[in-house]
């Protein structure tokens, strides 16, 4: 049985981890390895789930991949993991997804950063009106990669079928004036990972995105507990442990002017290196894998992540 929107907002006030998609040599889909992760941190405590999100590779996954991974996500859980599924691109092919998710049994709609070269707030408003429509599924859209006016945020949060925000922009005065101007019933999700937890929760925020918690869930949970507590000083020393590697995924990686590029094939190797399955670090393009050195250097990190995970949480 799925989740009640109430209980898909309670869900969403805590921390919310990507399913990386293991691939194999020849890049295809692993499929059991993914539901093995799915398990696996479910077991260390983790509820909420982003299936087909961008660490996921959604932009190099067909309709069909999708489509199949998001059912394995939603079979591979029990009832009480809230499973949110990633929906992009046209409005009919996002509705073939909404639609497709609902029959799988997704709980909520991630609706994906608009990726149209131009953009109208207003029009967006209209797009994600059309996918509510499409299912009586909630929604989840995903804030990134532009500059929306305050007012447009505001109106987001008056869209029927809109329960809740992930919002990714490094501003969180906009956030704070955003949540502000909104309806008090959306719930607020820092989509910026551990980094952004601390100063976004002052504004607002009551949940985050995973980035170590992906492959180290243990930090994501005791963050999320100094956070609810008010625990300012905890708080920050475990967003600190963090912040190494997940500079480490911004970087721009070899021959390449571009930031973040080295950030799903660095979870990917945080998950091998934590005992479970980021396929080898297989990527599709135009994400590219780690070189040695990367791999090497990630390692290194691991071990002082791990260090300070023993020394704070354990």
């Amino acid at each position: 049985m799925r989740l009640s929107d109430g209980q898909i907002r309670e869900r969403l006030r805590g921390v919310a981890v990507g399913l990386l998609t293991p691939f194999d040599d020849s890049l295809e889909i692993e499929y059991d390895k993914l539901a093995d992760n799915a398990q696996a941190l479910y077991d260390e405590g983790i509820r909420t789930f982003l299936a087909t999100a961008n660490i996921s590779e959604y932009h190099s996954l067909s309709q069909d991949e999708r489509i199949s991974i998001a059912k394995a996500s939603v079979e591979a859980l029990p009832d009480d993991a809230c499973v949110l599924g990633g929906v992009g691109g046209s409005t009919a092919d996002a509705t073939e997804l909404v639609q497709a998710y609902d029959r799988h049994g997704v709980d909520a709609m991630m609706i994906m950063p608009p990726d149209h070269t131009y953009l109208h707030e207003r029009g967006l408003l209209d797009y994600y009106r059309e996918l509510d429509a499409a299912s009586d599924r909630p929604l989840v859209p995903y804030v990134r990669g532009f500059d929306p006016s305050v007012d447009y945020l505001a109106g987001l949060t008056r869209v029927d079928g809109v329960i809740g925000i992930k919002y990714a922009l490094e501003d969180p005065v906009k956030l704070g004036a955003g949540i502000a101007a909104g309806t008090d019933d959306v719930v607020w999700v820092d989509g910026l990972a551990e980094p952004y937890a601390v100063s976004f929760w002052a504004e607002g925020v009551e949940g985050f995105s995973a980035g170590v918690s992906n492959f180290r869930p243990e930090v994501g949970l005791a963050l999320f507990d100094a956070l609810e507590h008010e625990n300012w000083e905890r708080a920050r020393e475990l967003r600190n442990i963090c912040l190494p590697y997940q500079e480490f995924r911004d970087e721009t990686g070899q021959n390449n002017t571009l930031p973040g590029a080295s950030s799903v094939a660095a979870v990917k190797q945080g998950l091998e290196l934590a005992g479970l399955h980021g396929g080898d670090g297989n990527v599709r393009e135009p994400i590219r894998p780690l070189t040695d050195d990367q791999k090497d250097y990630a390692a290194e990190l691991y071990d002082q992540l791990d260090d300070d995970i023993n020394r704070l949480i354990e």
